[in-house]
């Protein structure tokens, strides 16, 4: 009801009452006072009418989009499903289907808007009547996608030491490919399609690969050998394939397979399904890395610190085509590295790196870390504001004594 309507009654009242005072000739000072003071009344009647009819209107403006909402909610739920189809060849308009679950293959015809943006071996949304109704986009392991630094790694040549030759190879394989391909291109030859890096342990193979990396500002992909064994079977071969598909994507790409040994040692069966697994992991690894094209824009960088324990089918040519021994630094290489981790120290004044990097001999760069570390925590320990020689004296001989104990046999302690 309108407030029009209800005001209605007692305005007709209103008029009447006026009409007949009019004809009688009647009409004192107190009537009109009345009438006016009635007119009030109506007027504030009319606006509390005009303030309920505002609310109803914005009540049922919001019970419109909760009924639309609700609409759209049950045809969706009545919708027929879709189903995922992968898309084997083109001809013009006319697209060939699989689909997946019973891959039934059938001929669609494509849709003016996906004409021009379907590709063989993109995967496809169809109905029931086998109608590209969307693109799928690929779906990667959560465990591939979690392998991809986001950030760079923060690491230049210049925070190694001790290793020029071996930058310059590492360099000459992988980072030129990426920055500069023109390069090869002019000389008519085709770089290296992957690089082995071998050694002991803490030489710094992880690090080169980070630095090459950061130099090439290229995406870095980390994984380890011992990721891809896994414990269903298939599931290893799908995730090195995932790996590799993300790699594709997010070229310039530098992967990195630290320990592939864990993966990529020598075949060998002794009846139990893990072992068969490990084969399958490693037979995928082996052809997709054949599958790579080596002018390409993703670049395959492993370590191992046992390259003789890996299968030969993995180190011949067309995979990894050079394989770069690590060595344990020098002198010279171990003066390099104490000076780099050193640079921030306030040392003394007494402090003889010459001097250290002759009695850390047969120390790898990651020793040569630690025994920098140990000494600052000397430092802390006094609350001292400088680090002395005898600081990293007494550093290298903790290490030492560390190692030394790691190498006694259990048998002693029988």
């Amino acid at each position: 009801m309108s407030a029009d309507s209800e005001l209605q009654p007692s305005l007709e009242e209103l008029k009447t009452r006026v009409k007949s005072q009019l004809e009688c000739g009647v009409f004192n000072p107190g009537d009109v006072k009345s009438l006016l003071t009635e007119i009030e009344i109506l007027k504030v009647q009319n606006e509390n009418m005009k303030a309920r009819l505002l609310e109803a209107s914005v009540a049922t403006g919001r019970h419109l989009q909760e009924i639309n909402k609700l609409k759209a909610h049950l045809e969706q739920l009545t919708e027929p499903p879709l189903f995922i189809a992968t898309v084997l060849e083109l001809n013009e308009d006319i697209a060939l289907l699989r689909q997946h679950g019973n891959n039934q293959e059938v001929l669609s015809q494509l849709p003016d808007d996906f004409q021009e943006k379907i590709e063989p071996g993109m995967r496809v949304a169809v109905n029931g009547a086998y109608s590209v109704i969307s693109i799928v986009s690929r779906a990667a392991d959560v465990r591939a996608q979690v392998m991809e630094l986001t950030n760079s790694p923060g690491v230049d040549y210049s925070m190694i030491g001790g290793l020029d030759a071996v930058l310059q190879e590492v360099i000459e394989s992988v980072e030129l490919p990426l920055t500069e391909p023109e390069l090869f291109t002019e000389i008519g030859i085709e770089p290296p399609s992957g690089v082995l890096l071998y050694g002991a342990p803490g030489t710094g193979k992880t690090l080169i690969a980070k630095a090459v990396a950061s130099q090439a500002k290229a995406t870095f992909i980390r994984m380890s050998g011992s990721d891809l064994v896994q414990k269903f079977v298939g599931e290893g071969s799908r995730l090195v394939k995932d790996i590799f598909q993300l790699a594709r994507e997010k070229s310039p790409t530098i992967l990195f397979i630290d320990e592939i040994d864990a993966v990529g040692g020598m075949r060998t069966y002794d009846g139990t399904s893990g072992s068969a697994e490990v084969n399958r992991t490693m037979l995928q690894l082996l052809a997709e890395m054949d599958g790579f094209d080596a002018t390409g824009n993703v670049k395959v960088i492993a370590a191992t610190n046992r390259i003789d324990l890996l299968d030969p089918a993995l180190l011949r040519p067309g995979r990894f085509d050079r394989s770069i021994e690590i060595p344990l630094p020098n002198e010279k290489g171990r003066l390099e590295i104490l000076k780099i981790h050193t640079r921030k120290m306030n040392l003394a004044e007494d402090v003889d790196f010459e001097k250290l990097a002759s009695l850390t001999e047969e120390m790898s760069g990651a020793e040569l870390a630690v025994i920098v570390k140990e000494a600052g925590i000397f430092v802390l320990r006094r609350r001292g504001k400088q680090i002395t020689m005898n600081d990293f004296l007494q550093a290298r001989e903790k290490v030492l004594n560390v190692e030394e104990s790691a190498t006694i046999p259990n048998s002693m302690f029988v």
